[in-house]
């Protein structure tokens, strides 16, 4: 499904509020954090990984919130020795979350996530939209939530282990997340993937697609997406229409089937594994972000100001789903 309610916004952007400058210092301190002072952080750098951990855990108790460290082991076949857990022999890496528990439907959960691994196989890449952004993009969507409350139940959740060669498999952080919330049977009512959500482009042929999606798209690189598969399509939707309501930053959205290229590239894939519906929110990643997977992709790269603006939305999408009816 293509077709999606409401327009994407169109027109010169509006000055950014005061609430919306913050927001932006925020994002980029996050990222500097994250991609500059830490630097490449995955399975090959374990104290790196751990460092991001730490940083993602300070952030979240600095925000009020009382975060849970989750380990668990992954398959030894994919990372040799690398990381070994004393006590079990195997590699152990950590899910961070928090929580707002909702007023009225508590058991009805919402998870905002991002992975905060880099990718392993380019040397020194400093992942900085890919994927501080969208780490940044949690932690900033859960200061501000701090001390509200919903009437359904907010989770803002970081997993490792996206990148290679996890990907797509049951040693990903988020697939780990994910199963034991339907071990636990939790009633996850949607998932936002953040990920890759730095980079935007107002010239024309700075947007790419896999075919055919190129004949229904703009070439412009400007706009945020919402990218869910089929059986997601009622989120996406909802979440578009939400967002083009309430925010005046270009936006498209699609649920596609979950082979097509890029539709399932991100820890929106563990959800759907678990009979899940969840979505992608992003800049598209390698159909636009020249640096990604590159020894290029820093901090500096990347647009805060139109991140503030994309987040910000998602904060007014999230309260209305949180507490619609």
């Amino acid at each position: 499904m293509i077709s999606m309610p409401g327009r994407s916004y169109s027109g010169p952007l509006p000055p950014l509020s005061a609430d919306e400058k913050e927001l932006s210092a925020n994002l980029h301190g996050h990222v500097e954090h994250l991609a500059t002072t830490i630097g490449p952080r995955n399975f090959l750098y374990p104290k790196k990984l751990a460092e991001s951990a730490d940083y993602i855990e300070r952030k979240f108790r600095e925000y009020g919130y009382e975060p849970i460290r989750t380990k668990f082991n992954v398959d030894k076949n994919l990372t040799g020795d690398y990381a070994l857990d004393p006590d079990t022999g195997t590699p152990a890496y950590e899910n961070i979350s928090s929580e707002i528990r909702g007023t009225k439907f508590p058991n009805e959960i919402f998870v905002v996530g991002a992975h905060y691994d880099s990718v392993a196989a380019v040397r020194g890449c400093r992942a900085a939209d890919d994927n501080a952004s969208g780490v940044a993009g949690v932690l900033e969507l859960a200061r501000r939530f701090s001390g509200r409350s919903f009437d359904r139940t907010i989770r803002f959740v970081s997993f490792p282990n996206e990148e290679p060669p996890f990907f797509w498999s049951s040693s990903m952080g988020s697939y780990a997340y994910a199963r034991g919330c339907m071990d636990r049977n939790e009633k996850i009512i949607g998932m936002f993937s953040l990920e890759t959500i730095g980079y935007y482009s107002d010239k024309p042929g700075s947007q790419e697609y896999p075919k055919p999606m190129n004949y229904f798209y703009p070439d412009k690189g400007n706009f945020i997406a919402f990218v869910g598969n089929i059986s997601s399509r009622s989120l996406v939707r909802k979440s578009v229409g939400l967002f083009r309501e309430k925010v005046k930053f270009p936006s498209e959205g699609t649920a596609l089937y979950s082979k097509i290229p890029g539709v399932a590239w991100s820890d929106h894939w563990a959800f759907w594994e678990m009979g899940y519906p969840a979505l992608m929110v992003t800049d598209t990643a390698p159909f636009r972000y020249p640096y990604y997977h590159t020894s290029n992709d820093d901090a500096d790269k990347l647009d805060y100001d139109s991140m503030a603006r994309v987040v910000a939305g998602l904060d007014l999408v999230i309260q209305e789903i949180l507490n619609s009816k």
